[in-house]
């Protein structure tokens, strides 16, 4: 197979901003991390099982902006503007009601949520006092996302990584001053990085909007969140029903890990904390080889050109292979740095250098399913098989085993990381079984929406 100097010239110039956004995201994490930890360990975990929340609120968000994907990379693809700017307003009509949600159960039950996580009660006061401040970031959160996914895929990945990463940069500016008290501001500790969330995704939601206003650029017309097209909507959830259904079953079997973790003691949560933003850091190259190449495939195929996409998407696959193996190997030779930058407790160090291993081998797994699964097959409106496939391997194998590993076995807590760990390499085969078959190419766009 031999791909056209097009094919890099496009994705690069997708991957590499897309992959630059999600570093500066984990960058935000990364530095809640360090800037908390050196107040205290249970602080920096508190903070930690919090963040769940945000978690659970990104899957139904992930959910929306696949789908929105989905249709805009194709329509955009068939140069169809008209259809790209009914599939906003429609999107942002599905996302304000739940955003709007997450932010009330915040705000009122913020004690109760955290009391899924953790029993320990110096992190549910932590992560209750969070929580209750930054509740407000998950409404301006769900409508910016949905407007950066469209301007994504619109054409300008270069401007919506822009945009992500200035707020990501202003996020961890008043982090440092609102946690420490610089400049004259209060000293805030926990609450400052929640509040200082807020200041970074209201500014996202507000820039996002403007920048959609310049003549030429995809609009959002208010007409459009009461005059759904009946084609549009009911093509939009036959595709996404199967991708909410994936991302509940694989969140909440991820969410899962954490919840047993964190009934495991506050070293295991530290030091699952660290090593889940080391892995997220370094796999976001390979996250930019999924969207990029989901955009690529998706405008190959709403043009038509089906065996130039089949193309694509086998070569942006063996790409994630290379990029996986490479993101493991540079996890492992950075082990020692992240174990030296860490202020951690003798015991949740010595979990935390493990725990580095086991990732390792995670992000290559976690390299291909990302771009396969969430990038190419979605593409093509093939969302049944992901949510089959974790359905499977999160709810049959991986949960199970972690739980009766963790409370009926009482094995040691790296060898319940390891178990709740393997998803990702269990589904390979099916994968690669899945892919070879090439149910995702297909064309979804109609000639007229009405």
């Amino acid at each position: 197979m031999k791909l056209d100097r097009e094919f890099w010239k496009k994705l690069r110039s997708l991957v590499f901003p897309i992959a630059f956004q999600q570093v500066m995201l984990a960058l935000v994490s990364a530095t809640d991390a360090v800037m908390l930890g050196m107040l205290s360990q249970d602080a920096m975990s508190a903070v930690s099982l919090a963040g769940q929340v945000q978690f659970v609120f990104s899957l139904y968000l992930a959910t929306m902006t696949i789908g929105t994907s989905m249709f805009a990379a194709q329509y955009w693809g068939k140069r169809d503007v008209d259809t790209v700017e009914r599939l906003l307003g429609m999107v942002l009509l599905f996302t304000l009601p739940v955003g709007l949600l997450f932010t009330l159960a915040a705000a009122i039950a913020p004690g109760a949520i955290m009391r899924i996580f953790t029993p320990e009660p110096a992190l549910v006061a932590g992560g209750a006092e969070y929580l209750r401040a930054v509740s407000l970031s998950y409404f301006f959160c769900g409508i910016s996302q949905v407007f950066l996914c469209v301007m994504k895929n619109c054409g300008r990945a270069g401007r919506s990584s822009l945009i992500s990463s200035a707020c990501v940069l202003l996020n961890i500016l008043f982090n440092a001053i609102l946690i420490f008290g610089l400049f004259g501001f209060p000293e805030m500790g926990i609450a400052g990085a929640a509040v200082a969330t807020v200041i970074a995704r209201a500014v996202d939601m507000v820039w996002a909007y403007l920048d959609s206003l310049p003549a030429g650029r995809v609009k959002f017309r208010p007409r459009y969140l009461v005059r759904l097209g009946p084609w549009l909507c009911r093509d939009f959830w036959k595709y996404v029903t199967p991708v909410l259904g994936n991302e509940i079953v694989w969140g909440v079997g991820f969410t899962m890990g954490s919840v047993i973790l964190g009934h495991m003691g506050s070293d295991a949560v530290a030091a699952n904390s660290i090593a889940s933003i080391a892995k997220n850091l370094l796999i976001c190259l390979c996250t930019g080889i999924g969207s990029g190449g989901a955009i690529l495939v998706g405008n190959e195929l709403g043009a038509g050109r089906l065996d130039r996409a089949k193309r694509y998407g086998e070569g942006v696959a063996k790409l994630s292979i290379v990029a996986g193996t490479a993101t493991g190997a540079v996890l492992l030779c950075l082990s020692p740095l992240i174990l030296r930058l860490t202020n951690l407790t003798p015991t949740a160090e010595g979990y935390l250098q493990w725990m580095l291993v086991i990732c390792s081998y995670y992000c290559i797994g976690k390299s291909v399913n990302s771009t396969v699964i969430g990038g190419i097959f979605c593409a093509g409106g093939d969302s049944k098989f992901g949510f089959l496939c974790d359905a499977v391997t999160l709810w049959v194998i991986v949960v199970p085993l972690g739980m009766l590993a963790a409370f009926v076995w009482k094995l040691p807590v790296l060898a319940v990381y390891f178990i709740i760990n393997l998803d990702e390499m269990i589904k390979l085969p099916a994968v690669y079984r899945h892919f070879k078959q090439c149910k995702w190419v297909k064309n979804l766009t109609k000639e007229e929406i009405v």
